[in-house]
């Protein structure tokens, strides 16, 4: 597991250029599957209670109810490509962006936020540490599901 720097390409798949907050966790995995796989693997089709406690209840991100083709646990499916697709959602405080990329035996899950108020400049800084440390667990698990559906 590594977290790094995210890149101006990785940071050009995002759906705001200017964020206010990137990182960027990777898992080397030989589990191959398509980066929507990969999201619903990580996040399923709807939100976790846990989820929608950060998700709805701190963040206050307007997510879409039950499942659909174009979403993932809520978050709209707001781009993708061959071996990468951006999640978005926001609330009316920050944007988010979820962006899984694939490749080279490796997964990775990007966060961008964008502060659309102050008030995100507060409230994400303390939660980021939280975030930082699910996010391990969440691509361990994901490569978990991975295998358990071949």
């Amino acid at each position: 597991m590594t977290t790094r720097h995210v890149s101006e390409s990785v940071r050009a798949l995002g759906s705001f250029p200017d964020a206010d907050y990137a990182d960027e966790f990777s898992r080397d995995t030989p589990v191959a599957g398509t980066p929507e796989r990969w999201a619903r693997a990580m996040f399923g089709d709807v939100p976790s209670v846990a989820e929608l406690a950060i998700w709805r209840g701190l963040l206050q991100l307007r997510l879409s109810p039950g499942r659909s083709p174009t979403t993932v646990a809520g978050w709209r499916i707001g781009g993708r490509g061959a071996d990468w697709i951006r999640l978005e959602a926001a609330s009316w405080f920050l944007a988010a962006n979820l962006l899984i990329h694939t490749g080279d035996r490796r997964v990775s899950l990007v966060t961008l936020l964008r502060y659309d108020h102050s008030v995100g400049h507060v409230a994400w800084p303390p939660l980021s540490a939280v975030h930082r440390s699910l996010v391990p667990g969440v691509l361990r698990t994901a490569e978990a599901r991975m295998r358990a559906d071949r």
